[in-house]
């Protein structure tokens, strides 16, 4: 059987160009899903929008043999507008397009594809971007980019197919394209706005790290400072936190002498590792780092070069450290003028000090400045406060000296009176333990004034101490028509201070006396001997059943104001007595308290009573 050559199909068409042309669509569906396979694998790659927006408009381009790609995406801020990548030659250009206006702009706003064979011949079609190129649009292809959401996020467009027209076919691949390119590009945002919020949370962190090391080091400075007690343990606390949170390896304060900050000579308080003691450096000659700290308010620097190098060995010179590095950082003083500056020395690495210490370092030295202030106003108050009370305690003093000095008085007087060489010799020794009884008073209270604390414990026979107390009181009491009355209830021995105990029956025996005294004796009269008031004056010495001595002091006068019933036994306080000193009964505390004791009150319209309880030590 012989076939012919040529044949005619029913529907007039050769099969010979039939076959040609399957052949043809063949080819370029197999070409069709190398470029979408292709791009798929590319868009899957690229994780950079402009790189991403880059290949798929290349990619666009080759696929659907058009002369241009266009992307334009829809602004991610205002959502009105399109914004456009477009591809000329190798350039990418931008430009912007509002939402519903253009070809481009009715897809984003329809969000269906459209095809426009002749674009001037379309009234949607804006000739504006080709009069200002030059280049002329014939035809248009542009289809939706709709996201995961089936929102539209953009619009992909072809222009000027190379050969013949845009088809249907076309834009079904358009579509795929722009299917996958939603996806890419969807994720690339994801991916790009996880590395953002990665990035700026790393950043949080790193800022709540730094917020978290300057609260800590703010703390453990508040804490070292807080347990000063003196200017020098105040700049050692500080230089040891600054030096370790710096990494220094050794520190100074400078503080400079006069009002303004710039006068008079420069102290330097220098400390060389972290357990050494402070030295002190005092300077004729001012230091450049420290005056350009100081006269700017600024941070100064000496780095490892040459330049600096003159500036080391200025400070290692006046300081006596091998000074490769260091900073400055003015310390805040009155009236905005600095009083001198923290300085840090010998950075441990090789780079010297960087922002991060300069930072850390203005930090230290802001609280540390509130601190020095604090510190020098305290002191300063203290010796104002210590010359008063010294002040006070020189008119106590003379107060005080009145009850030995009338004993003296009184027994010289009998001592001129009487040719009995035996009782000559007795008053000699009775007014020479008042001598004695002075001079312990003086010592008592200058360690009063200094706030010392040191007892002379030793065996005191209760009898004979009651004796003494007897001779010593009892004739000037008399005088101010106050009897005195001494109960010994136990008759061994105890251990005290005597002198000091023997000071707190004097002050209490006057406090008695002068509260038992008419107020008007006590003026300024000439007649002396004109009877008082007065009362009775009773010392009860015993012992509880704890084996503590226990002194009584009972009187009959008007009884304790209640103005300084509750702070009777502080200092200065006293209440009508022309000439007092308000010391007495802060003394009767002290010694007490010195001794392990208390002292205690009660009062009434018809008297007070005070009652020291002194513990007994142990015996071994």
């Amino acid at each position: 059987m012989v076939l012919p050559q040529s044949r005619k199909s029913s529907g007039g068409v050769n099969f010979a160009e039939r076959v040609r042309e399957l052949e043809g669509e063949l080819t370029r569906e197999r070409r069709t899903s190398a470029a979408l396979r292709e791009v798929g694998i590319a868009l899957g790659e690229s994780i950079d929008l402009d790189k991403l927006l880059s290949l798929i408009l290349q990619k666009v381009t080759d696929l659907l043999e058009a002369e241009r790609a266009t992307l334009y995406l829809v602004e991610e801020h205002n959502k009105k507008e399109l914004v456009a990548r477009v591809i000329q030659g190798d350039e990418v250009r931008s430009i912007r397009l509002p939402i519903g206006e253009g070809i481009a702009g009715t897809v984003a706003q329809s969000g269906r594809a459209l095809l426009v064979p002749d674009a001037y011949k379309d009234p949607r079609f804006d000739p504006t971007w080709d009069k200002a190129s030059g280049y002329r649009t014939r035809s248009i292809l542009a289809v939706p980019l709709k996201n995961h959401l089936g929102n539209t996020m953009g619009v992909l467009q072809v222009l000027n197919k190379r050969v013949g027209e845009f088809t249907d076919t076309d834009s079904m691949i358009l579509t795929a394209l722009a299917t996958q390119a939603a996806v890419s590009i969807d994720n690339v945002r994801l991916f790009s706005s996880v590395t953002h919020k990665n990035m700026q949370l790393l950043e949080t962190k790193e800022q709540l790290e730094h917020r978290v090391r300057d609260l800590k080091l703010l703390f453990d400075l508040e804490s070292a400072m807080g347990r000063a007690s003196s200017l020098d343990e105040l700049f050692l606390s500080v230089l040891r936190e600054a030096m370790r949170v710096c990494g220094a390896k050794a520190g100074a304060f400078a503080l400079q002498d006069g009002r303004d900050g710039r006068r008079g000579k420069l102290t330097v308080h220098v400390m060389e590792g972290p357990k050494k003691a402070l030295r002190r450096e005092v300077l004729a000659d001012s230091l450049p780092l420290v005056d350009h700290a100081m006269i700017e308010n600024d941070v100064a620097l000496i780095n490892d070069d040459r330049r600096d190098a003159p500036g080391a060995k200025l400070i290692s010179n006046a300081l006596g450290v091998d000074c490769t590095n260091a900073i400055a950082v003015p310390l805040e003083g009155e009236e905005e003028n600095a009083m001198g500056a923290l300085i840090l020395m010998n950075k441990k690495n090789a780079v010297g000090f960087g922002d991060e210490d300069q930072a850390l370092l203005v930090l230290v030295a802001a609280n540390a400045s509130t601190s020095i202030r604090l510190q020098l106003a305290r002191e300063s108050r203290e010796r104002e406060e210590r010359l008063t009370t010294i002040g006070r305690l020189l008119s106590g003093v003379v107060h005080d000296l009145r009850t030995p000095l009338s004993v003296i008085s009184g027994y010289v007087q009998l001592m001129s009176h009487t040719d009995d060489r035996g009782a000559r010799e007795e008053y000699a020794e009775l007014a020479h333990k008042q001598f004695e009884h002075i001079m312990a008073m003086q010592r008592d209270v200058l360690e009063f004034a200094r706030g010392e604390r040191t007892l002379l414990v030793r065996k005191v026979y209760l009898v004979k101490f009651a004796e003494e107390l007897q001779s010593e009181l009892g004739t000037e009491l008399a005088r101010r028509g106050v009897e005195l009355v001494i109960d010994v209830k136990d008759r061994g021995t105890a251990r005290f201070d005597e002198q000091k105990i023997r000071r707190v029956v004097h002050n209490l025996a006057r406090n008695a006396m002068e509260a038992m005294t008419d107020r008007s004796d006590r003026s300024d009269r000439s007649d002396r001997n004109e009877k008082a008031r007065g009362g009775v004056f009773t010392i009860t010495i015993g012992k509880d059943r704890e084996g503590s001595v226990v002194l009584t002091f009972s009187d009959t006068g008007p009884g304790i104001p209640k103005d300084i019933e509750h702070r009777l036994f502080q200092s200065f306080v006293t209440s009508g007595k022309q000439g007092g000193t308000g010391l007495g009964l802060a003394i009767v505390r002290r010694v007490a308290e010195e001794h392990g004791g208390t002292v205690s009150v009660s009062s009434s319209a018809k008297g007070a009573t005070f009652k020291v309880k002194l513990p007994q030590p142990q015996d071994p």
